[in-house]
């Protein structure tokens, strides 16, 4: 398997032992939704990867999530219009101002792994910055589908849908890339927008390029890290609830289940060898939103109305946290 996620090295892809969907019950149960339940599984990140080579614990000890939000921040029934198009790009410095909401005065920062320029900058991309931990490459291109999608215009448009849904509850939005540069950010500069939006949560969408019939969602959640710049430790706790409520809601609103493939079936893994999560002095997680290198994770990724209910979904986890 060839991987090009963004900051990431990819970690050992080891399949599971079946075991509880630990985030899929908890979600269920909050939702009220106990008839209702997640399909079988049939079966790295940006700054990205599904492995622990630099540090990196493969995956989170199994741990309830919170509970899930309890009012939705938009419908999961998208127009026909929004089935095959988001919302048009705006750069970073041009924010909607912000709604009467209950996200009034919150800012959430919104990072799109890799950018679909970046395959034309591979000498600017494939430069070294230190992570804390290490050293690694600037950005990388991504990965696509076997038909050719390739992850970057995924993160773009589900972090579009994503800042309209939380611009309605009222917070302030940015993103740290909206194609609107020649390449990156780097992993570095990622985590240092969120730190200087002082962002009160900040959440980096990805799809992961791992082999066919892995299939599912995972977030990662950063481990505790005091070295050279990075020092996440008073971090750790709040990037674990955000992390948490976002994969509850993911899982109660796409109807995906956790990855079958790393994580042990909670949907959470934890990792210290990436640089958008050890330079970060904010609350931060990243989100691979399903593998698509699988056929079946690919028709998802790939349609506009599961992408806004995966927008939904994360966006409903931050709304959830935010609120506390």
């Amino acid at each position: 398997m060839v991987y090009t996620g963004p900051d990431f090295d990819p970690p050992p892809q080891r399949r599971s032992r079946r075991g509880p969907l630990t985030v899929a019950l908890a979600a269920l149960v909050c939702g009220g939704l106990l008839g209702w339940g997640v399909y079988a599984a049939t079966g790295s990140t940006d700054d990205k990867g599904t492995g622990a080579e630099a540090g990196g614990s493969p995956s989170a000890a199994p741990r309830t999530p919170s509970p899930a939000a309890s009012s939705p921040v938009g419908s999961v029934s998208p127009s026909a219009e929004d089935e095959e198009s988001s919302p048009a790009p705006r750069t970073p410095s041009a924010s909607a101002p912000a709604a009467a909401g209950p996200l009034k005065g919150k800012v959430v920062v919104i990072d799109p792994g890799h950018n679909p320029t970046n395959v034309k900058h591979t000498a600017e991309i494939n430069r070294q910055v230190d992570v804390g931990t290490h050293r690694k490459e600037c950005d990388t291109t991504g990965t696509s589908t076997n038909d050719g999608y390739p992850e970057a215009e995924f993160t773009l448009d589900v972090a579009h849908r994503m800042r309209a849904l939380l611009e309605k509850q009222g917070a302030t939005v940015k993103l740290t890339q909206d194609r609107d540069r020649p390449f990156g950010p780097c992993v570095d500069e990622r985590a240092r927008i969120g730190n200087a939006a002082k962002a009160n949560a900040v959440v980096s969408i990805h799809a992961d390029g791992s082999g066919a019939g892995n299939r599912g969602f995972h977030v990662i959640l950063p481990g505790p890290v005091n070295a050279g710049e990075a020092d996440t430790r008073a971090v750790v706790e709040p990037s674990r609830e955000l992390g948490e409520r976002i994969a509850g809601n993911f899982v109660r609103v796409t109807g995906t289940a956790p990855s079958n493939y790393i994580g042990g079936g909670t949907g959470l893994v934890t990792r210290k060898d990436l640089g958008g999560l050890n330079l970060s002095t904010v609350p931060k997680v990243f989100i691979e939103c399903g593998n698509m290198r699988d056929s079946k994770d690919a028709a998802l990724l790939t349609s506009g109305a599961w992408r806004q209910k995966a927008a939904q979904g994360i966006s409903e986890g931050i709304v959830s946290f935010l609120r506390g």
